[in-house]
């Protein structure tokens, strides 16, 4: 099959179902899988134009609903996590847009960028994985509750309860835990990981889930539906302002592919959903290390291309 926009052939069936393998995966830690969906399309698909960023925005939009879905239902949405990380990316996804159009249309510069930006995300899990002090609510005593309510309904699990928020502080207890976060701080560091997120194509929620981990300390198990949210609506945002951009832009291919965006996001919609649904029953430490792993391994290809080619 040829998709016009991106140029490229590949049969209709191997984007949803590589979408759906990572998706299933890296949902579980708060992330969408665009960061992962983005190399296969540069590296293994050959689509190197400021649309991939665009397209990558599509499959966000299209997949992340199920698993956002997923988290409200069983009571795990945090919010005014969720709004503070809208607040602050949005702004810095359109200006990371318009970076990645005038300024690194280079695919090779591009791969650079990229690499840096997974490089340092993967370095901060990394170093987390390997600290001594953990907090018990991220720990495995959550993981024994899951075994012990197995098979129960939805409502029977532990739910966050949102204390207080407001500009400078929002509250919030789960299984027992406290936590006490700055929500200027949230929105501070947002604005400059939307701006990476636009460039990158994979909205700004999406970085902030390692983020909220290890800056801020809070339980993977909390942060994961207001990140997916908080990258759903910026993506949301982030491809109509690629397509309107398109009219001005018309020497190179701007607006999202919108047949192979949805293709992947057909996929990616399954696989948010199920990895949602199997996040509690997965220890948390396997899945920072997933996410390590997985942004690790392009980060090093990438940076490594630059220097050798």
């Amino acid at each position: 099959m040829l998709f016009a926009v991106s140029g490229i052939e590949v049969s209709p069936w191997i984007p949803p179902a590589v979408s759906f393998i990572i998706s299933f995966f890296t949902s579980m830690g708060g992330v969408s899988g665009a960061f992962l969906i983005l190399p296969f399309q540069v590296s293994v698909l050959g689509f190197n134009t400021p649309a991939v960023s665009a397209t990558n925005q599509l499959y966000n939009v299209v997949a992340i609903p199920g698993g956002v879905y997923r988290y409200i239902k069983e009571g795990r949405m945090v919010w005014p996590l969720m709004w503070a990380v809208i607040i602050g990316t949005l702004p810095g996804v359109l200006i990371g847009a318009v970076i990645r159009i005038k300024y690194l249309p280079d695919p090779r510069n591009f791969k650079m960028f990229v690499g840096l930006v997974l490089l340092y995300i993967g370095s901060r899990i990394i170093k987390d994985l390997f600290e001594k002090n953990k907090k018990k609510s991220d720990s495995d005593e959550f993981k024994n509750l899951i075994r012990k309510f197995k098979g129960a309904q939805i409502n029977s699990f532990p739910r966050v309860s949102v204390k207080k928020f407001n500009f400078s502080h929002m509250v919030y207890e789960f299984y027992g835990e406290s936590y006490d976060v700055s929500t200027l701080k949230i929105m501070l560091l947002s604005s400059i990981v939307g701006v990476v997120g636009g460039i990158y194509g994979i909205g700004g929620g999406a970085i902030m889930a390692p983020f909220f981990v290890t800056f801020f300390r809070l339980p993977v198990y909390t942060v994961a539906g207001a990140a997916l949210m908080g990258t759903f609506v910026t993506s949301f945002v982030g491809v109509i302002f690629y397509q309107s951009l398109s009219v001005y832009y018309t020497g190179i291919a701007v607006a999202p592919d919108w047949a192979l965006g949805l293709l992947f996001g057909a996929g990616g919609i399954a696989g948010i959903y199920c990895g949602a649904r199997m996040q509690k029953f997965m220890p948390s430490g396997f899945i920072k290390w997933l996410l390590a792993v997985c942004i690790l391994f392009p980060a090093v290809k990438y940076i490594a291309d630059f220097f050798i080619n």
